[in-house]
């Protein structure tokens, strides 16, 4: 297991970023230790407009945390073919596995096309995602794109409770749901 301890202090590290009030905390804290840019590469994220919504709001954060900022669009199709079939699994069910493997599978790739050695991800801050399977995915892609994955359970430590605040703070919108369009049933 890769820890942020294991990796050199200074190192460049690509930051998946699923929405601002997440990044609020997952940002600064790997500021703390590295060189971080943010790739913000989210095709589940339904409607266009929440979409359109949540990359103002990183691009807020940007501002507040000044970091690099690769946002990538497009994915659509090939969201819906990763969850074809799995419509109807509970939040952190199969379909959540297959949309963050295919995230975290292009923000591998996107590192590793821009020569850097490693990478992470800020959905660890939600409670909605367990961070363990996350891990595990981030660990499968590191793997199969040749590079690292940082390991973090972002929650821990505050890290949900400090983005609410940050948020609040920023005055940065806050999403109710996950993001995809069956994340929002009851």
């Amino acid at each position: 297991m890769k820890l942020l301890s294991d990796v050199p202090e200074g190192e460049s590290v690509l930051l998946h970023i699923c929405c601002a009030p997440d990044a609020t905390y997952g940002v600064p804290a790997m500021q703390e230790r590295f060189r971080v840019t943010g790739f913000f590469f989210n095709p589940n994220l339904h409607p266009g407009e929440e979409h359109a919504r949540r990359l103002q709001a990183t691009r807020q954060v940007q501002e507040y945390f000044p970091f690099a900022l690769e946002v990538e669009e497009g994915g659509e199709k090939e969201w819906e073919d990763a969850v074809r079939g799995l419509e109807g699994e509970p939040e952190k069910g199969r379909r959540c596995e297959a949309c963050i493997r295919l995230r975290l599978r292009r923000t591998a790739e996107k590192a590793k096309s821009m020569g850097i050695s490693a990478f992470c991800t800020v959905l660890t801050v939600s409670p909605k995602k367990d961070a363990s399977m996350v891990n595990r995915i981030g660990r499968e892609e590191g793997k199969r794109a040749g590079i690292l994955f940082i390991e973090a359970d972002m929650k821990k430590n505050n890290g949900f409770l400090n983005s609410i605040n940050v948020s609040k703070m920023l005055g940065i919108y806050r999403q109710k749901y996950c993001g995809c369009r069956y994340s929002t049933r009851p």
